[in-house]
């Protein structure tokens, strides 16, 4: 009677420990993901080092999404050049504004879209590309230089997350864009399995 008391403590003890190791094996799956960066860029880190301060994103204006992930891909709706004192770069490029006010707005819709993009994923490590981008530029007829307008946006992308941060693109000429905005963009993110 006690060798069988003591084979079923021992089998008893056996499962227990078994099932602790498998939980704590599935909770550690679920905290790791299958594809770990191994590009050395830390984009959280590079963002404090460029002294950029993400902004709450606004809720949208109409029946949308800022951001929607299937998978892992995150589509971000249109955004705006959304200052950090809750303002908007305003005006049509060409007539009201000079090319380096068009490059600072595509940047501060740069910082909007990432601010969307973390409130979305957590954690901008986890982004494993910047896929695509089209960039919509607030213009006057004769103006020119959209794709220089749109690059304020881009080098941004390349300054916070390295060789991922690069991407397909388009800049377009707008005749008008919501509220006279300056730039729209929006964007395709790949994350991290």
């Amino acid at each position: 009677m006690k060798k069988l008391s003591l084979i079923f403590l021992l089998s008893a003890f056996c499962l227990i420990s078994c099932g602790e190791k498998a939980t704590n094996a599935s909770l550690e799956n679920q905290e790791t993901p299958k594809e770990v960066p191994n590009d050395g860029i830390d984009a959280e880190q590079r963002i404090k080092d460029l002294g950029i301060t993400l902004i709450q994103p606004n809720a949208p204006t109409a029946n949308y999404l800022k951001a929607k992930t299937l998978g892992n891909v995150v589509y971000l709706a249109g955004h705006g050049p959304d200052r950090p004192d809750g303002t908007q770069v305003i005006g049509k490029l060409g007539t009201e504004l000079e090319l380096e006010q068009g490059i600072e707005a595509a940047r501060f819709t740069g910082i909007s879209l990432l601010s969307s993009l973390k409130a979305e994923i957590g954690d901008l490590n986890r982004v494993k590309n910047i896929i695509r981008a089209q960039g919509m530029v607030n213009a006057a007829p004769d103006f020119k230089q959209h794709s220089q307008v749109i690059n304020g946006f881009s080098d941004l992308m390349v300054e916070v997350f390295g060789e991922k941060g690069k991407h397909a693109r388009a800049a377009i000429g707008m005749s008008s864009l919501p509220n006279n905005i300056a730039v729209e963009i929006d964007m395709i993110v790949e994350l991290y399995e």
